[in-house]
Parts: C-alpha cells; sequence; structure tokens
C-alpha cells in the first residue's frame, strides 16, 4: 500500500511512519524489520517472494555462523547484513534512528519521507498463557505457535514521536494506515504519546488487512480468534474505534458494508489484494479519490 501511495503521490505529498515496536538487537546488530521492509520495497530492493530482505540475496554469512554453532532462527542475508552494522554502527555514534533512515532512504534513492513512529526505544512483549515473549520470539523463533492473550509495548509511556510525525499528521489532506496488523503493526505507532490525539482532527481512512475473515499475510486473524474476536472489516473498524473517517475493504466482504457505515464509517468496496505493483497503484488511486 505504501509503495502503491509512493507511485501515484510525488516526493514531497507521501509521509511514511513505520512500527519500530519490533526491532530487537541480535548478534549485537540492531535490526528495524519493519523499517527496512518499507524501505527495501520503496527502493525497488525487497524480495518478492520472502516479504522481507533484499532480492538477489545470497547467505554466506549465515551458513558460516552455523557451522560455528551461531543462532541462525533469524535469518540475515549478506546484501541486508551490511544495512544492520551500518546502522549499529551509526547508532553507537550518536546518532538517531529517524537520521540513519534517512541517510539509508538517500543512497537507495527512496523518494518519499520515511519516518520511525520514535527514536525511543518500544518493544512489544507477547502476552501469552504461558508468560510474555519478546516479539521476534513469538513470530520468528517460535512461528507465531503460542496462543496470544495480550500484547503491551514496553517503553511506549515515555516514547517521543519522532520530530516530524506531528507536524506531517497536522498538514495532511489525508492519513492511510495501510493494511498491516493492527494489533502488532499498527497500534504501537497508535500507541506513542501525541500520535492518535493528533489523528483525531484529521480524515484517516484504513484498508482492511482481514479479507474473508483471514489475513492476506501474517498472524492478524489467528490473533483475533485467539482473542475471542471473529476476524472481519467490522472488528478492523471496531479495533480503530473513533479514528476512523473511512474504510476499504475487499468485494469479498461487501456484505459487511452496511454495518460498519452504520457506525458512522464511509466505505468503500473494492479489490484490495495487491498482487502486482499494477494493483498497488490502482488501489491508491481509488482510496484517494474515494477520500480527498
Amino acid at each position: 500500500m505504501a509503495h502503491g501511495l509512493a507511485m501515484v503521490l510525488g516526493r514531497a505529498d507521501l509521509t511514511v511512519v513505520v512500527n519500530t515496536a519490533d526491532d530487537f538487537e541480535h548478534l549485537g546488530l540492531h535490526i528495524s524489520p519493519d523499517l527496512d521492509t518499507v524501505c527495501y520495497t520503496l527502493a525497488g530492493l525487497a524480495n518478492p517472494f520472502t516479504g522481507w530482505g533484499q532480492a538477489n540475496e545470497t547467505w554466506e554469512f549465515l551458513a558460516a555462523l552455523e557451522k560455528l554453532g551461531g543462532e541462525v532462527w533469524f535469518r540475515l542475508g549478506d546484501r541486508d547484513l551490511a544495512t544492520h552494522v551500518e546502522r549499529t554502527r551509526r547508532l553507537q555514534a550518536g546518532e538517531t534512528l529517524t537520521q540513519v533512515t534517512r541517510a539509508f532512504c538517500r543512497v537507495w534513492r527512496v523518494g518519499p519521507r520515511v519516518l520511525p513512529m520514535s527514536d525511543d526505544p518500544v518493544h512489544t512483549v507477547v502476552v501469552t498463557p504461558g508468560g510474555e515473549l519478546a516479539f521476534q520470539d513469538y513470530f520468528v523463533r517460535r512461528g507465531c505457535e503460542p496462543i496470544v492473550s495480550g500484547f503491551r509495548f514496553e517503553g511506549i509511556e515515555t516514547a517521543r514521536p519522532t520530530p516530524g510525525i506531528l507536524e506531517a499528521i497536522k498538514g495532511a489532506q489525508m492519513v492511510v494506515i495501510c493494511p498491516s496488523n493492527p494489533w502488532i503493526s499498527v497500534d504501537p505507532i497508535l500507541a506513542v504519546p501525541g500520535i492518535r490525539e493528533a489523528l483525531k482532527s484529521r480524515v484517516v481512512v484504513a484498508v482492511s488487512p482481514i479479507v474473508g475473515g483471514e489475513a492476506i499475510k501474517g498472524p492478524a486473524a489467528r490473533m483475533y480468534r485467539q482473542l475471542g474476536i471473529e476476524p472481519s472489516p467490522l472488528a478492523v473498524a471496531r479495533h480503530y474505534d473513533d479514528l476512523l473517517t473511512g474504510l476499504v475493504l475487499d468485494r469479498r466482504d461487501e456484505a459487511k458494508a452496511e454495518q460498519i457505515e452504520h457506525s458512522g464509517v464511509r466505505v468503500l468496496v473494492t479489490d484490495t489484494i495487491m498482487q502486482t505493483e499494477s494493483d498497488r497503484g490502482r488501489l491508491a488511486r481509488e482510496v484517494l479519490a474515494y477520500s480527498i
């Protein structure tokens, strides 16, 4: 969705705010999975098959690490590794995550402004019946197998929005909540003090990540069910509560449109599954035309 918006809008017209609550330290390196996926995608470097990492990746480092008995459960390709090494060096030298991201985006020729949600450390903690788990332990090492009973964002109370975010929201004609996982990708951003309040005065349109009762990618639908909520666009609308001006849902969920509109949220029904770059641009144009 962010790529589609970047294709349609000019360089100065799009700011992408990215979750950093799943950032973590691995092998002594600062890893920013969501930031990297967004930046690689906008730069045309993303691996189209995995949905993470870089295209045409090699794995010499990981193979050598495995022979030495190192931890290889979080897969770092050779090209991807360079990103983490240089990010860590710059952070240790005193740069902020925002400054590092800006520098990388210049090198990668990323047009839109990409902002981490905060330069302050925030960590998603997954609450399960067996205890609390660090997010990457739950998501990657354990393959989302533990049952989820809740989430908390460690450090969120003292986190500050990255410089530029509140100004971007204030000056925006509209804010699009992309079809990512509401619980673990969007909620951390909304929980940063000041961001949710700033959004209440703007036009906010979400694209539902749930299609036909399932998530197109990731564990969102499973999380809804484990939390006792039937996954649907209606559940997505209720999740974002009073923030939404509009909700975009797939044609397969058209029967939910009337009920959602009764709650005061405008609905656009279209094809929301983006299999090609053309799909991304089409959906972005439809969302912008419908909502402005």
